[in-house]
């Protein structure tokens, strides 16, 4: 198991080290920060200053190796426009957006997986054709077009909720909601589709057979083969949850980490979107490598597997 997960770890750290490369050229290709920041009137010799103190009239190479040093001591820059660690910037927006992921996740969960479960014990009925509907409604609606269709019910219409802001936790309401319908349809409709082919496998005849009652049969051999493809789908959703902030927290003005990274891209403001995109490529990696060691516990074949290489 040691060499599973460290194996893994290593895959990791490389996939980390990729997407920051990656992003480092591609942020110094899209625009000129100086330019941005001080204005297209600003004077040259103040242009040219600016660069010279963010070091960015060096050679792309200079400017690489001196960002990849930087990582390597856990000093992550300076944001060009607030003057402030980059890193101090995008932790005191954390947790306003897990104050909405974290609801939103518990909620796909908690309502998609026994949505799709209770549809797959029960296939033909209203209910499975219920579940069905909803489900592709849910993933199929794209989240700014959720979010605009409840602020204009909720907030506008019947006047129920705030349409954005931060004060109170109704002002979170409908953007969890917003979060969330995607997920609960994603999870309900691949929870089901998984727990039917669980069902139809021999090995849950043979336990029928044994005179295993439908519940043993359902919770102690069904579940847990199904949970595998399952857990990997979960494994996604937490991994893009601050990824998946950005549209929400735009719609409704909510202030993390979301739309922090809409303003610092608008600004150029590399160290601060550097660490924005280092914070969202660990989260996912993270989340990958902790699918990977529960793969490893539910499925001993793999670390069987992995041993022997």
């Amino acid at each position: 198991m040691f060499s599973y997960i460290l194996s893994r770890l290593a895959r990791a750290v490389l996939t980390i080290a990729l997407v920051m490369t990656f992003a480092f050229v591609v942020l110094r290709m899209s625009g000129d920060p100086a330019m941005i920041l001080l204005g297209p009137d600003a004077p040259q010799d103040a242009i040219d200053a600016f660069r010279t103190r963010w070091g960015l009239d060096a050679p792309l190479w200079q400017q690489y190796l001196a960002y990849m040093k930087q990582l390597v001591t856990f000093d992550f820059g300076i944001s060009m426009r607030d003057r402030a660690p980059a890193i101090d910037l995008v932790l005191e927006r954390v947790p306003a957006t897990l104050a909405l992921t974290i609801p939103a996740l518990i909620l796909k969960v908690g309502i998609g997986i026994p949505a799709g479960v209770y549809a797959a014990l029960h296939r033909q009925s209203v209910t499975d054709r219920g579940v069905i509907m909803l489900s592709i409604f849910g993933f199929t609606i794209p989240s700014f077009v959720l979010g605009l269709v409840l602020v204009l019910i909720f907030a506008v219409q019947l006047d129920w909720l705030p349409s954005g802001g931060q004060e109170s936790w109704r002002h979170a309401i409908l953007p969890i909601l917003t979060m969330s319908v995607g997920g609960i349809g994603v999870l309900a409709r691949f929870s089901r589709s998984a727990m039917i082919e669980v069902l139809g496998q021999p090995y849950i005849r043979t336990a029928m057979a044994k005179g295993l009652s439908w519940r043993d049969v359902v919770w102690k051999h069904a579940l847990p083969n199904a949970a595998v493809p399952i857990v990997t789908l979960i494994g996604f959703m937490v991994g893009a949850l601050i990824a998946g902030a950005v549209v929400v927290e735009s719609i409704f003005s909510w202030p993390g980490v979301g739309r922090l990274i809409v303003v610092s891209v608008a600004n150029r403001d590399l160290a601060v979107v550097q660490c924005l995109l280092l914070v969202i490529a660990s989260s996912m990696v993270i989340a990958n490598l902790l699918v990977d060691v529960a793969y490893g516990l539910l499925d001993p074949r793999l670390r069987a597997k992995s041993a022997a290489h």
